[in-house]
Order: structure tokens, then sequence, then C-alpha cells
């Protein structure tokens, strides 16, 4: 089984850019096909050094919510109340966490057009989770090379080979 390093190495990926890439938490979402089975995967950097990662898995989901569960996911590991930057390839997640949630939630979580918000039960975990921290978001264009966004999307990948061979179990979680 191959798992993400066996396609590039993190320092591999990090060496792309001379500067390296910023600090913070990058998450990324995958789902082959949409809908289908999914992974998500999360990478914290520090300087030009992943200090940790992270992924998961569910049979049957959407990239959509792959996207989300990353985001939560990345900040249900903090131990204490911190400031963070989220950066995803998801303007869906950013314009949702940053901007349509406001009017969800005082909606009583219904679009404008009067249905349901989609995906509602990953909305309001990653609102409860966001109000324990100061987060910044950071949107960057996905598969463009960047660093952070690349090991993510190889970490969500794996995990949906990994879950799909029966090497690592649904998220328990999700």
């Amino acid at each position: 089984m191959a798992g993400y390093r066996d396609i590039l190495t993190p320092d591999e990926v990090l060496a792309r850019y001379h500067d390296g890439p910023q600090d913070g938490v990058f998450t990324d979402g995958s789902c082959d096909p949409n809908p289908g089975p999914g992974g998500w995967g999360v990478v914290w950097v520090k300087g030009n050094e992943i200090v940790r990662e992270n992924h998961g898995f569910d049979p049957k989901t959407t990239n959509n919510r792959m996207e989300i569960l990353a985001a939560i996911r990345s900040l249900e590991t903090l131990k204490r109340p911190c400031h963070v930057v989220i950066t995803t390839d998801s303007t869906y997640v950013k314009n949702g966490i940053t901007k349509w949630i406001i009017n969800w939630k005082k909606r009583q979580w219904r679009k404008s057009g009067g249905g349901k918000v989609v995906n509602i039960d990953l909305w309001q975990q990653l609102d409860k989770v966001v109000q324990q921290h100061q987060v910044s978001w950071e949107w960057v264009r996905g598969h463009s090379g960047h660093p952070g966004n690349e090991v993510a999307d190889q970490l969500a990948r794996a995990a949906i080979r990994q879950g799909i061979q029966g090497e690592i179990p649904a998220d328990p979680n999700g």
C-alpha cells in the first residue's frame, strides 16, 4: 500500500518554496467519486517543518463534508484556546464559516430561500470549535503547488486509498 509519502515526501513538498510555507494549519478534503468514499487531511506547519498531521476516512460522503470535517478535526486537537491560521482550498468552507454562517444562525439554520442549510451537522460542529479559538481563515487555490495544501491533499487521498482497502477505519467522530 502506497501512502502519500511514497508519492512525495513532506520535505520535497516544502522545498518547492525557498522561503517555506507560513506557519499554521492546512486542511483538505477529497472524495472519489463525489459522492462516494472520502478522506480528509490536516497538516500543522511551523516554519519549514511539519509538526503534526492527521487524516480520516468516510466510506460514503461528499467532498464538501470532508472539507468541513478537516477544519473541525484540526481545531479539535488544540489543547487550549489560541490564535490559529487555517488555510483551505475550499471557498465553501471559508465563505461558510466567515460569511454565510452569520445569517444561517439568524434564520435558524435556513438559507435565504428558506431551505435547510446543507451539512448543518458539520457546520454546527465547526461553529462550536471555532468559538473556542481566534481563527483566521486563508484561502489558497487547490492543486496549485502550495506546499501545505499539497501535503493536506495527499493525506486526504491516502485516507481514501487506505480506507477502501480496510487499512484505516471510517472516522469514528464523523
